[in-house]
């Protein structure tokens, strides 16, 4: 065997060692990728029965092995996800809750077309009330969430999801000239304190006219901010 076929050969011999490096690093990878998706999927499981059992039962009448059975799954993955089992998982639905009402009410402030951002604040506080109405958002946000996790957490989650867009709607509002250049994180807080105050209200009454009392009284308090008119 002359020289050059012998390189050929080593060339052709050292190729698929490096071939099989090559897979077998790739192997990893997807099954890493494939772990991950089936985490986040039995994530989403038992957060999806979780919120539905606790929508129509409340937290202390469902328990954890209802939740996973509903889920398709296992206690052990309950705990695997939620070390502090049916606490953690209220917590985890919570947030979810709380980030997708933000999510709304900043779509209809944000997007609004209304040339306006008094009139926006004023549409999203109705967007808001609209979610407070709801019977599941109710019994998790306004009864369970407090209850459970302490009104100390309850208010920092809250504060996380809506506290930055009443911000961005007091500052929209001053610098149109729409009302009065107050100090926007304070007046934030306030906003947000006569907010979860409003929610409490309504989720402790089915009166129709005393959810249009407490629309008018946030409302008449947004309106006090207002710039006083030229002349």
């Amino acid at each position: 065997m002359n020289e050059e076929q012998r390189k050929r050969d080593k060339g052709t011999d050292d190729a698929s060692p490096q071939a099989a490096r090559r897979a077998d690093g790739a192997g990893p990878q997807a099954r890493r990728r494939t772990q991950a998706e089936r985490a986040e999927a039995t994530r989403k499981a038992l957060i999806g029965a979780g919120r539905e059992l606790f929508a129509e039962r409340g937290y202390d009448d469902v328990g954890a092995e209802e939740i996973v059975r509903t889920a398709g799954l296992t206690r052990g993955a309950l705990y695997h996800h939620f070390p502090s089992g049916k606490l953690g998982l209220l917590e985890a639905i919570y947030e979810r809750l709380e980030a997708e009402s933000t999510e709304r009410v900043a779509h209809v402030v944000l997007d609004s077309k209304m040339d306006s951002p008094l009139a926006a604040m004023k549409a999203g506080v109705a967007a808001f009330l609209d979610d407070c109405a709801e019977p599941g958002f109710q019994q998790i946000v306004l009864h369970d969430a407090p209850a459970v996790l302490g009104w100390e957490r309850w208010r920092e989650i809250a504060a996380a999801n809506g506290l930055g867009l009443i911000e961005a709607s007091l500052i929209a509002a001053i610098e149109a000239g729409e009302i009065r250049p107050l100090p926007v994180k304070p007046t934030a807080h306030l906003l947000l304190g006569a907010l979860d105050e409003a929610a409490m209200l309504l989720a402790r009454t089915s009166d129709p006219a005393g959810r249009a009392e407490v629309t008018s009284v946030l409302l008449m308090l947004i309106d006090s901010f207002a710039a006083p008119l030229p002349g």
